[in-house]
């Protein structure tokens, strides 16, 4: 019996989506559907053993090898900056990081910038690439309200639609980062399972490029 691939799927929509990639490549485990309150799934036939994490955990599972593989945003992956592999963009779950604030909002360059946000690197990295002075606010929800409140300047958050920020009289300005699902690997489960890995990711990247 070929060794077990463990693949970290992160929870919600892009995790069940990530997971129909993987199942139209031929990694099936149809337990997964199943109604239960069960954790981790297994299809020992296909060589393959899924588990559902909180999507910003992806990375340290992988990272750590208790995950061969996984599937993480690029938000997170430019954010925790964690020792893995990068295999495969999925396409699936885009959208962009960007800076928003009030449509009014007018950057004076004399005063150090209040920035409100929950992926303070990245925000960081963004702002030292053009030389401006920051005050970062680190937030774990409900963003928006921060240049409303008067608590920043601006924000740097995760944009779909825009819908919320206009909503809020709020307005995107500069985009920082634009995000897609990735397939990564944890370094060394690459080199002792690499040819699993290898036809798992080639699978992958046949079955996106013709979709």
């Amino acid at each position: 019996m070929k060794p077990m691939i463990n693949i970290a799927l992160p929870k919600g929509r892009l995790g069940e989506k990530a997971y129909r990639i993987f199942e139209q490549a031929g990694y099936e485990c149809p337990s997964i559907h199943e109604e239960n309150r069960k954790l981790i799934f297994e299809n020992p036939e296909k060589g393959v053993r899924y588990f559902w994490v909180k999507p910003s955990d992806v990375v340290i599972y992988v990272e750590r090898g208790a995950a061969d593989i996984g599937i993480a945003g690029r938000d997170i992956i430019a954010e925790y900056e964690p020792s893995i592999y990068e295999l495969a963009d999925l396409g699936i779950g885009k959208c962009r990081m960007a800076v928003a604030c009030k449509k009014d909002f007018c950057d004076n360059r004399d005063r150090t910038l209040r920035v409100a946000t929950k992926f303070p690197h990245i925000a960081r990295s963004y702002y030292n690439s053009i030389s401006r002075e920051i005050d970062i606010i680190k937030l774990n929800g409900s963003i928006e309200l921060a240049p409303i409140l008067g608590l920043s300047d601006v924000i740097v958050d995760i944009v779909e639609t825009g819908k919320t920020l206009y909503e809020n009289d709020l307005e995107p300005r500069e985009t920082v980062l634009d995000i897609s699902a990735r397939l990564v690997a944890n370094k060394v489960s690459y080199k002792f399972k690499n040819q699993q890995i290898r036809k798992m990711s080639e699978d992958i990247a046949v079955l996106i490029a013709n979709s």
